[in-house]
């Protein structure tokens, strides 16, 4: 038997860096600028860490997978609040939102050092405020630590403006 010889294909020649191909197309649309606002405009970042949250579903009694992110401390340059924002990556979707209110205790998550858990009375990152219990969980127990001793302080500051916006009423 006899094998058919294959042809060669010819090479597609290519094209040398800042070269022009020749082929222009026009948009149909022209699209402006949009201004993206994310509420934040009005806050400095004080703290950010990398974490994955939780949340407690009580009607089935399991932890929820919240999201993987960066989770920050915002400081409003006005009223000197700060408060707990998570974003989750690629989508940007909030999983956490709320202030640091001082009654908030953080307490150690049962066989993990490198996560705490903590709740919540009112997380507005599902749009209206809720009680929620989160946990979350950081890569190693220094960042953990570190994530404590930094809402701790938050907590105290805000309890301070607290005290001092009730003694004006």
């Amino acid at each position: 038997m006899r094998r058919k010889k294959r042809r060669k294909r010819p090479k597609r020649q290519k094209i040398a860096e800042g070269e022009d191909d020749g082929i222009h197309f026009e948009p149909l649309v022209h699209l402006d600028k949009v201004e993206v606002k994310n509420n934040e405009e009005d806050e400095d970042v004080v703290f950010k860490i990398r974490a994955k949250m939780y949340r407690f579903a009580p009607e089935t009694k399991e932890w929820k997978e919240r999201g993987t992110g960066e989770v920050r401390f915002l400081k409003h340059k006005k009223t000197g609040k700060t408060r707990l924002i998570m974003r989750r990556d690629k989508t940007f979707k909030v999983c956490a939102n709320h202030y640091l209110a001082p009654e908030y205790q953080l307490k150690a998550n049962i066989g993990s050092e490198k996560s705490w858990v903590y709740t919540c009375t009112g997380d507005v990152s599902d749009g209206k405020p809720e009680v929620q219990t989160f946990a979350i969980r950081f890569g190693s127990k220094e960042k953990a630590q570190n994530f404590k001793e930094e809402f701790e302080k938050a907590q105290k500051e805000n309890e301070k403006i607290h005290e001092k916006e009730g003694d004006k009423k």
